[in-house]
């Protein structure tokens, strides 16, 4: 039987954080309940489906791609290459790699990229979930050193409570500063340069 890994990201549209990947082998035989794309979940059953899915999958990995890297790559760029870190760091190597979306990264297997792949394919399902859970716990981290910035409410996005915090409070290190609202902000605005060193 062919191992095939689904791989998904969370993060690719906030203008703050990193993106995470997640890759995620399933057991042959898994019989795991309500995977389905993790954005028409809610956060308790995303919560619950992660603790099945690090339990049961047979094998499973994660990456991160931090704010400097994206702002280097571009977005696209910065979620491949997290793509092909998540796949290479599973402790048990597919033979064929699911991806969500139009895009496919660098690898060293055949990999497929399919439109909607987090609402059809198991695999993908399940690594949709790891990259939102994981993502969303650091968003909330974030957002208790910086309880002015609402991080654990709006996870980055350009929120109108986000934006409010960003005019009084200037741009952190964590935001995206090739992000057109970000970049516009630092271009326009007397924003506190001191916030960029903390």
């Amino acid at each position: 039987m062919t191992i095939i890994a689904g791989v998904d990201e969370a993060g690719r549209g906030p203008w703050a954080g990193p993106v995470v990947v997640a890759a995620v082998v399933l057991s042959p035989k898994h019989n795991i309940a309500g995977l389905d794309d993790s954005k028409k979940l809610t956060a308790i059953k995303r919560d619950k489906l992660f603790d099945v899915i690090i339990a049961e999958a047979q094998s499973y990995a994660w990456q991160f791609v931090q704010v400097p890297q994206i702002d280097k790559l571009n977005i696209l760029g910065a979620t491949l290459l997290g793509m092909r870190l998540a796949v290479l760091k599973l402790p048990i190597q597919p033979e064929h790699v699911l991806v969500d979306g139009r895009d496919v990264p660098n690898l060293p297997m055949p990999a497929e990229a399919i439109v909607g792949g987090d609402g059809k394919v198991a695999e993908i399902s399940a690594a949709s979930i790891l990259a939102k859970v994981i993502r969303d716990r650091y968003m909330q981290r974030l957002g208790d050193k910086y309880p002015e910035y609402g991080f654990a409410s709006h996870k980055g996005y350009g929120t109108k409570q986000h934006q409010q915090a960003l005019a009084k409070h200037g741009v952190l290190i964590h935001h995206r500063k090739t992000f057109a609202p970000i970049k516009k902000i630092i271009m326009t605005s007397e924003y506190n340069k001191e916030a960029e060193l903390i």
